[in-house]
């Protein structure tokens, strides 16, 4: 299959369901928590349902994509991005939003490792890491969108909500007939994988750096815009404008691939992961300071869409056999301490504050450099 093919409409479904979906909240959350009444632990608690969500669909998500192959998993994903942004966008209250942000955040794990699937079965091998990080980019292209539907709606985060289920119904539709079928029918046979994770060399570090990452990530995504309003003087276009350097510079995560090639998967591991855990402290500090501020964000961005590319590649590595659970499984964990990190986070800002809090993420995320894939 060309390359182009299968991508584009890879990189606009990660768009609609990472950066539109899921990521988006925390650039909106702060209308929201003015129209809906709801305090930071509230928010912190249904933010915590993208990643639990995330969590049981991308289980589901790779169980069958390993069974059946990756179309019908990429068309769910699609739907329950569709359904969920919709209610969002009608929501009378703060049930009505988490069950919107159940949906959202579910779409997420269930696109992940189908698309995985997909670029094993019809992109040629040495073209495969590089597809599956530039797929993996689409998130920072739907943070991109969302920021600039925030300065151009703002205060309308209702009307943005409708907007997004718009595009996620088209970008559906662009899947639905651009992914091919599997089977009978179709010239390549899809075969099962092995759903084990037992005595495979190499997962437990895997798992471990996932979590840990996971867990020193999730206040950024969901209260650093709610921080650098607390906390400085900002118009709403530099607030959204913070957002979108996120995305931009995430787009430079796209090159993640061509970096393990270059330097090996270790270096990449250790760079991202520091460069995630500097982001977090920097903005603790200085967030009073416009330019700093951005720049933490820039670095978050690319690290994070980096790091997210080097997660995906190891995983593959690791489990060699079988494309969907070395996808599935650490994005697993890393939604599983983005769950972790994410309720706590909301008490940690409640009781000690938002500079204490960013600091002792950021430091969490030092652990992980300390761990990651040997040198390869």
């Amino acid at each position: 299959m060309k390359f182009s093919r299968l991508v584009l409409p890879g990189v606009t479904m990660i768009a609609v369901t990472y950066g539109l979906g899921r990521f988006s909240f925390g650039l909106l959350l702060p209308a929201m928590n003015e129209s809906l009444k709801m305090s930071e632990f509230v928010s912190g608690m249904i933010s915590s349902l993208f990643y639990l969500a995330y969590c049981f669909t991308i289980i589901l998500s790779t169980v069958i994509t390993t069974k059946e192959g990756p179309r019908r998993m990429i068309i769910l994903a699609g739907l329950s991005a569709f359904v969920g942004l919709l209610l969002m966008s009608i929501t009378p209250n703060a049930w009505v939003l988490a069950l919107g942000v159940l949906f959202a955040g579910g779409s997420t794990g269930l696109v992940s490792p189908p698309y995985g699937a997909a670029i094993s079965l019809w992109i040629i091998e040495n073209r495969q890491g590089k597809a599956n990080t530039w797929i993996n980019s689409g998130t920072s292209l739907g943070i991109v969108l969302s920021g600039v539907g925030a300065i151009l709606l703002t205060p309308n985060w209702r009307l943005s909500y409708l907007i997004y289920a718009i595009l996620a119904f088209l970008i559906l539709i662009w899947n639905f007939r651009a992914i091919p079928k599997v089977g009978a029918s179709s010239k390549i046979m899809f075969k099962k994988g092995n759903l084990s994770i037992r005595g495979v060399k190499g997962a437990i570090p895997l798992i471990l750096a996932s979590l840990i990452l996971g867990i020193s990530t999730a206040p950024f995504w969901t209260f650093s815009r709610s921080f650098i309003e607390v906390a400085g003087d900002y118009s709403d276009w530099q607030l959204s404008g913070f957002w979108v350097i996120i995305g931009i510079f995430g787009v430079l995560g796209g090159f993640s691939g061509s970096l393990i090639e270059r330097r090996g998967l270790s270096f990449a591991y250790k760079l991202g992961s520091l460069a995630i855990a500097l982001a977090s402290i920097i903005l603790s500090v200085t967030t009073g300071n416009w330019l700093m501020s951005y720049l933490s964000a820039g670095i978050f961005g690319c690290s994070y869409i980096f790091l997210t590319g080097v997660l995906l590649v190891w995983g593959i590595r690791v489990f060699i056999t079988n494309a969907s659970l070395g996808i599935g499984v650490p994005f697993l964990l890393l939604a599983v301490g983005q769950v972790i990190g994410s309720i706590l986070a909301g008490w940690f800002i409640g009781t000690w504050g938002y500079v204490t809090s960013f600091i002792l993420y950021g430091l969490v995320g030092m652990v992980a450099t300390l761990i990651g894939p040997k040198k390869s």
